[in-house]
């Protein structure tokens, strides 16, 4: 693992563009770093200096408390891993041989090599089938897992990610995030990672460097407190003004009431007595929910419609290891007004009330004041 510092950076261009103004930022080894701003603020131009992409005008990069400007830029890609959009994978290798290509060029040998991709290719949750298949014939979610497979192959401290999600959809970027989460808590790498999404520098950062305009460092600090401490009217306003609901992300829901859901299967919807106002949940007979149904939609089935065409979307599900913030979602997306909770195979557990989920809020706040009061007094009496 590898300490990345930036000493008083500066990127200035030939035309005069101000790309990185007096950059001081220090990444700790073993972290998840995420370069997060508006397009043109110089992000990407600083994370493409620690791999020596891009030279600085002035100041100093270190890697472990050596100077990036004395090695080899070659030697330092080499022991870099960089990932791309759309994984930068080259078109007329295999995927297996993409990912084997740092490693050859490193000494390896090509059998050696290419045993080692196999199993580069099982961490990142890829099918050792499509091994032998070509970048074109994958999904761009595939494209990516080979990208970041590839970056992984020679076992690089340093994992340099350059909006490398924003090509693919949203369900498929979801789910690569997850990914890179696990893959992180295995692996420890110092990764530095550029989006332009707050969102997604939120659910990946340990830490979190919001860059302006001209390149300048607006705040280097915990999601957290990026959130519920802006350091500048730049970060209020880049963050956004809902950035308190994104805040309850860091808020367990442990502690929120499940309330009893009134359910029905596809079965039972015909037979079903329903009071104006009140809904019933679908669900199969494993207890896994499928939709809501109210007077108007049990009516509908009784005259011949399908229950499928019948519910109304469920809204959000509230899973296991969700936080205040999913539990809130899951309650204000439901027709209902009542989010469902599943447990890890999926089947309903109970119901969430959004004014819970706020009382739980207030609650936790409570103790955190009274938690800082004592803290204060404590050192006062000191």
């Amino acid at each position: 693992m590898s300490d990345i510092e930036f000493r008083g950076i500066d990127k200035t261009y030939p035309n005069g563009t101000q790309a990185v103004s007096d950059l001081n930022l220090g990444i700790e080894s073993g972290s998840f770093t995420v370069f997060v701003g508006p397009s043109g603020c110089g992000k990407t131009t600083s994370m493409r200096m620690i791999n020596r992409m891009v030279t600085p005008t002035a100041g100093t990069i270190t890697i472990d408390g050596r100077d990036i400007a004395t090695t080899d830029p070659v030697k330092l890609r080499l022991g870099i891993g960089y990932v791309i959009q759309s994984g930068g994978l080259l078109p007329n290798r295999t995927v297996l041989d993409n990912v084997a290509t740092v490693p050859m060029l490193l000494g390896q040998s090509r059998k050696n090599a290419r045993t080692a991709a196999l199993d580069v290719l099982d961490r990142v949750g890829l099918d050792r089938g499509l091994a032998e298949r070509y970048p074109v014939q994958l999904s761009g979610g595939q494209q990516q897992r080979v990208g970041v497979a590839r970056a992984l192959a020679a076992d690089p401290p340093v994992l340099l990610m350059d909006e490398p999600f924003s090509a693919v959809d949203p369900v498929v970027r979801a789910e690569l995030q997850t990914e890179m989460q696990r893959l992180q808590a295995e692996l420890r790498k110092t990764i530095v990672f550029v989006t332009h999404d707050i969102d997604e520098a939120i659910t990946l950062g340990d830490r979190i460097a919001v860059f302006g305009r001209g390149g300048v460092l607006q705040q280097f600090d915990s999601p957290e407190r990026v959130l519920a401490q802006p350091a500048t009217d730049f970060v209020a306003g880049f963050v956004g003004r809902d950035r308190g609901y994104r805040g309850l992300s860091f808020r367990s829901a442990d502690a929120v009431a499940l309330h009893e859901i009134s359910t029905v299967t596809v079965d039972e919807v015909a037979t079903l007595r329903l009071d104006r106002g009140r809904w019933a949940l679908v669900v199969d007979a494993d207890g896994i929910p499928g939709g809501w149904l109210d007077v108007t939609g049990v009516e509908a089935v009784r005259a011949g419609a399908t229950v499928a065409d019948s519910v109304s979307a469920g809204g959000s599900l509230f899973t296991p290891d969700g936080d205040l913030r999913q539990a809130l979602d899951a309650a204000i997306s439901s027709p209902s007004g009542l989010g469902v909770a599943v447990d890890e195979a999926g089947a309903v557990r109970g119901g969430i009330l959004a004014t819970d989920v706020l009382t739980q809020l207030a609650e936790q706040r409570g103790r955190e004041d009274a938690e800082r009061g004592r803290e204060f007094f404590e050192q006062g009496a000191q």
